[in-house]
């Protein structure tokens, strides 16, 4: 009976895992800046302001 070995998946699953979580993470910062801040983070000016309250109306979230 012949052995076969199977090569091991567990960097690619590990790898899977830490990008999934990454893109996860990365979406809900988007989320609360774009929808919950209100302003709070993005005191650099009004471009950034703006920019958000945009972002609000393009989702769909209630701003004002």
């Amino acid at each position: 009976m012949a052995i076969v070995h199977t090569p091991s998946r567990a960097g690619e699953t590990l790898a899977t895992v830490l990008i999934t979580v990454g893109v996860v993470l990365l979406a809900l910062l988007t989320l609360y800046l774009v929808g919950f801040d209100q302003g709070a983070i993005s005191r650099s000016g009004m471009f950034l302001h703006e920019l958000m309250h945009d972002g609000r109306h393009l989702l769909g979230v209630p701003c004002h």
